[in-house]
């Protein structure tokens, strides 16, 4: 159908398709496009059917094509047209297709010359194409036809540099033969966007329409003026020939007969026409597809390599075999078995770099999040103080005591006591969400079997459960022991005689304890004003006297250190845009924290990192603000009331005690509170799933139900096994196209200097009188700055004269740049 040259790589690019649809993949070779560039009326249009071998293009005077033609020929066995504004409706008549490229263009630009940039795009099916772009662009014009408007030749030109300034777009700079090739407007446009003259052939047409007596071979012979990849002249139907319905293959034959008839052409007819320029654009598309192949050979062979092992698994898989379903299930259970062990013990391989694992997170619970939990149950200073004085006052009724009552302590120390269940209790429920999670990810690997996996997080969750009760009551149970006797005769106890003298050792132990680190980490400040720089990153140091912040890790430019003195930290709502988890710290006598602001709001990337902190913060002896009540803010507001000296130190000595009492059972309750749930709860699962799993699940059904493959896996085996093959095909293609196609290597450059007019270029001697010439009309001079002829030296600047470029053997000098050439008689 008129485009043979490019036939030749159509079967192997088929086939490499065909490999890479079978494995849902697209063969995304990413093949140029083709834009045809020219004045108006200089043939492209007609260059751009001889490609898909159908006369399918609007024709007429003026500009025909008034809208950028965007087709895309696909490779099929039948032949139709497909619009993209007309889906799922097939043009099998190519006259219907040129009615509707009419009609369209009219439709937006109107039927009176009118031009868009919106393109029309057409999809052509045909068993003698390649999966390629073409694109037909409106003609350049000087002057606006009908209802033009006066920039039109801008806005054609922008359209035009909108596609050709795509590296992956080949230019066909089409020129009449019967026009100033130096004043091309074709070859100015490919210049601008590709001066080095890599992706531009020069297209030569109407060379039957020149004078009689002229020619176009020195151009045409690469000579006169130059380019890369030289030039090729071709010969399209005349207005003629279109209207006489003449065929493109009889056309095609009659251009090559031109050619070896015409006594100036006839030595390089091989060379020209329009077989040779889609010779050239094959070269030009091979060349693509080799150089793309390697990255897909990569690609393909590191999809093989991770397939191998899981492909030879399948290989010879017998689903319904009782056997294999056995010894599967064994290795199911005893695999589930190690990866929640590891989950909770750790372990060296497979570790997780992205988030904690179930082991890494109970271990936070248990020493952050916990006793952070109980510091929140602890009471506020001012209450505990009147509580004390309330217990003081009931104990002694009637009467003003004269010792501190011991029953006074007691009470007060037991509420501390109850109000720690509460802490205990969501220790527990969080240690076991945490294992119902780890088992869930464990079970994640027995998703081929869905009955297996439900079946076995069931059993499992069941037994977490169940431990669950026992564990909680044993926790209460501690809590218990506490309230039974408050043992005062403690080492760690202060006793009463001490009590006093508890205010200046602490203050000895907290200073002391001044320049011990407690946590490093970056956060971010947040409250930061945009005009200041907005929220940045910083690297903070917490001591047990100070918060400071640095630069960098390096912590050599400090930036600020805020003291713990009166500092306390509260929870701030996540904003709606950001994605970071914020908390920020407030001094309680309403002072600046940081500059001009009132609090310091730091941001963490997860809830996880600001639980971490908090707890720090706690350690340093910052603590969590207190959530009022409306009863204890009204209690607070109705009882101001003032304590005599004397009931004052038996406050402050109650409150001591306490102090010191309670401290002695909040480490005894953080250090069992561990030891029960580990024992209790997770070395006990640890055991169950070792000891019983298997036999819990022989005992729950059919074990050949439980070790029937889902669906998806089905498909999985089937898709990895086809795929493998496929993986396979497509490199072996590969292959093929390395060894079957020869790289055409790029021209050396010439000298295009003289494209757009420039005066950069040698001046030519003037004509010989051997050789007389004669322009045709509407022809001019050749400009001054003409060209060096062919057996004289130019300078190398982006484009040098090659061997390699189509010219016949050493010839006289010829005439300046103008193509019409009159033969001697």
């Amino acid at each position: 159908m008129g485009n043979r040259g490019m036939e030749e790589l159509i079967p192997l690019v088929n086939k490499l398709q065909d490999a890479f649809s079978s494995i849902g993949q697209a063969c995304n070779l990413d093949l140029p496009q083709i834009a045809v560039v020219g004045g108006q009326s200089a043939g492209k249009s007609s260059v751009l059917e001889n490609f898909v071998g159908r006369d399918f293009l609007p024709r007429g005077s003026g500009i025909v094509t008034r809208r950028p033609l965007v087709l895309q020929l696909i490779n099929s066995s039948a032949e139709w047209a497909e619009f993209l504004h007309c889906k799922g409706k097939k043009f099998t008549d190519f006259d219907e297709v040129r009615q509707e490229i009419e009609g369209e263009t009219d439709r937006v630009t109107g039927a009176n010359k009118g031009i868009s940039p919106v393109p029309i795009n057409l999809r052509v099916y045909s068993p003698n194409v390649l999966n390629l772009t073409l694109i037909d662009l409106p003609g350049i014009t000087k002057v606006p036809v009908g209802d033009q408007p006066a920039d039109i030749e801008q806005q054609i030109r922008d359209m035009i540099m909108q596609f050709i300034t795509r590296e992956s777009c080949l230019i066909l700079a089409v020129t009449p033969a019967n026009t100033d090739l130096a004043n091309s407007d074709a070859l100015k446009l490919a210049k601008d966007v590709d001066p080095q003259g890599l992706r531009t052939i020069g297209v030569i047409t109407k060379l039957d329409l020149m004078d009689e007596g002229t020619d176009a071979r020195d151009v045409l012979e690469n000579k006169l003026l130059p380019l890369r990849r030289g030039y090729i002249g071709v010969v399209n139907r005349s207005q003629k020939d279109i209207d006489g319905r003449k065929d493109i293959k009889a056309a095609l034959e009659a251009e090559r007969k031109f050619f070896l008839s015409h006594p100036a052409y006839r030595h390089m007819a091989e060379k020209m026409g329009t077989p040779r320029l889609q010779k050239m654009l094959n070269q030009q598309l091979t060349n693509h597809i080799r150089d793309t192949l390697p990255a897909f050979r990569s690609k393909l062979q590191s999809q093989l390599l991770a397939l191998d092992k899981e492909a030879e698994e399948y290989r010879g898989y017998r689903p319904d075999d009782p056997s294999r379903k056995t010894k599967q299930l064994l290795q199911m259970v005893q695999q589930f078995s190690v990866d929640f062990e590891k989950r909770i013990e750790g372990s060296g391989d497979q570790v997780d770099t992205v988030e904690l694992s179930g082991g890494a997170k109970i271990n936070r619970i248990f020493h952050e999040r916990f006793p952070f939990e109980l510091v929140k149950m602890e009471c506020d200073e001012k209450e505990m103080r009147r509580e004390i004085s309330y217990a003081i006052k009931n104990i002694h009724g009637i009467r003003t005591g004269l010792f501190t009552p011991d029953m006074a302590f007691e009470a007060i120390v037991k509420k501390q006591v109850i109000k720690l269940k509460e802490p205990c209790v969501k220790c527990v429920d969080m240690v076991i969400q945490e294992l119902i999670n780890t088992v869930r990810q464990c079970s994640n690997k027995l998703e081929c079997f869905p009955m297996l996996r439900e079946e076995t997080e069931r059993i499992v969750t069941s037994h977490i459960r169940d431990r669950e009760s026992r564990a909680k009551d044993q926790v209460l149970l501690l809590i218990d022991i506490q309230l039974s006797y408050i043992n005062t005769n403690h080492e760690d106890f202060i006793g009463f005689a001490n009590a006093q003298q508890r205010s200046s050792q602490t203050n000895k132990s907290q200073s002391s304890a001044g320049n011990q680190v407690i946590r490093k980490g970056w956060l971010t400040i947040n409250n930061i004003s945009i005009m200041k720089g907005g929220a940045k990153e910083y690297w903070f140091v917490l001591t047990a006297e100070s918060l400071s912040w640095f630069k960098d890790d390096e912590e050599k430019e400090k930036k600020y250190m805020l003291p713990l003195d009166n500092l306390k930290v509260r929870d701030v709502e996540k904003s709606f845009m950001s994605s970071k988890h914020i908390f920020c710290i407030f001094n309680t006598e309403s002072r600046n924290v940081y500059k001009d602001n009132r609090t310091l709001e730091l941001a963490c990337d997860s809830q996880d990192d600001v639980d971490s902190w908090k707890s720090s913060l706690l350690r340093a002896g910052v603590y969590p603000e207190k959530t009022i009540t409306v009863e204890s803010e009204t209690t607070t507001s109705t009882d101001n009331f003032s304590m005599d000296p004397q009931l004052e130190r038996k406050v402050e000595t109650i409150r001591n005690l306490v102090d010191s009492y309670m401290a002695i059972v909040n480490k005894c309750i953080r250090d069992l509170m561990p030891k029960t749930i580990m024992h209790l709860m997770i070395n006990n699962v640890k055991d169950f799933i070792n000891a019983e799993l298997l036999a819990q699940l022989y005992s729950a059904g059919d074990q050949n139900a439980l070790m029937d493959e889902s669906q998806e896996q089905a498909q999985r085996r089937d898709e990895v096994l086809r795929t493998h093959q496929a993986l396979k095909e497509a490199l072996a293609i590969i292959g093929d196209i390395s060894t079957s196609t020869i790289t055409v290597p790029l021209p050396p450059p010439v000298d295009t200097s003289w494209v757009g007019g420039s005066t950069g270029g040698r001046r030519s001697p003037p004509p010989s009188p051997t050789a007389p010439r004669r322009m045709s009309s509407g022809q001019r001079p050749a400009p001054r700055g003409a060209p060096p002829p062919p057996n004289r030296p130019g300078p190398l600047g982006p484009f040098n004269n090659s061997a390699d470029s189509p010219q016949a053997p050493s010839r006289p000098n010829r005439a300046p740049p103008s193509i019409p050439r009159q033969v001697p008689p």
